[in-house]
């Protein structure tokens, strides 16, 4: 028996920390879908997102090297971001689970059975 608990052990937790963290799958999906972007393109994107947010977020997938910032020496600077090819890399993942999707229909009527329970 391992003195390791549930929630070290399982070796999906640190993916999901990194891919599911609330901004994350939209502003990915923005760059997969719409290619290079300017700050202000991806915040016209995703409207609900504050720039100190968008801008945090940003940083993270960086960092985690799901995204590639090209910073452009010109007046006024110009910054663009990118997808990846590690971010990329998680295009069958988030395939899989739009495919799930299908499945949210059975989740919203679960939900609606055991609220009428109580």
């Amino acid at each position: 028996m391992t003195d390791t608990t549930p929630e070290l052990a399982c070796p999906i937790a640190p993916v999901v920390d990194i891919v599911f963290s609330r901004w994350t799958t939209p502003i990915l999906w923005a760059l997969k879908e719409y290619g290079r972007q300017r700050f202000g393109e991806l915040a016209d994107r995703i409207t609900t997102i504050t720039p100190k947010v968008l801008t945090q977020r940003l940083r993270q997938l960086e960092r985690d090297g799901l995204v590639v910032r090209t910073y452009h020496a010109e007046v006024p600077p110009r910054v663009e971001y990118e997808i990846s090819e590690l971010g990329r890399s998680l295009g069958p993942l988030f395939a899989s689970l739009s495919e799930w999707s299908a499945n949210l229909q059975k989740v919203a009527a679960a939900r609606a059975a055991y609220d009428a329970r109580g």
